[in-house]
């Protein structure tokens, strides 16, 4: 079955600061290759998932800070190379220069969907409330459920 995957946090710093540069100029770059990887099936588009974002009122909560991706794999190996094994890497290991992580908790969480499905910004937030709650089940879990 194919992977969703949803991230989430707050930046430290205003989307145009300076100190968020790196991150912000590299989205483009770190999209393009997740495109061009193997077992990539879709993404959330910048723009769809901004205004998500900023929606007053809606699942994301409206604050300005806020990014967040959504995707689907045709596995967990593919999302895992993915992460761990592409120029994503590098900004992910450089998530503590933009996040506060001892602030944030659960940033992550993944689920099964059927062949096709799209999933919503509403079904994500569903499943990253049901693994903050319940830990690590087959409807919601992150990468210790998925170990290879």
């Amino acid at each position: 079955m194919p992977l969703a995957e949803f991230n989430i946090g707050t930046l430290k710093y205003d989307w145009e600061d300076p100190r968020v540069a790196d991150f912000r100029d590299n989205l483009d770059r770190v999209y393009d290759i997740a495109r061009r990887s193997p077992g990539y099936v879709w993404h959330m588009e910048n723009e769809d998932m901004e205004a998500a974002q900023l929606e007053a009122g809606g699942p994301l909560g409206g604050n300005p800070r806020t990014a967040s991706t959504l995707s689907v794999w045709a596995d967990v190996d593919s999302f895992r190379h993915f992460v761990f094994q592409t120029v994503h890497k590098q900004f992910y290991d450089r998530k503590a220069e933009w996040y506060d992580l001892d602030q944030q908790g659960t940033r992550l969480v993944m689920w099964w969907v059927a062949e096709g499905h799209i999933p919503t910004v509403g079904e994500a937030m569903e499943r990253f409330h049901h693994l903050e709650n319940h830990g690590n089940t087959d409807h919601a879990f992150g990468w210790d459920h998925v170990r290879p």
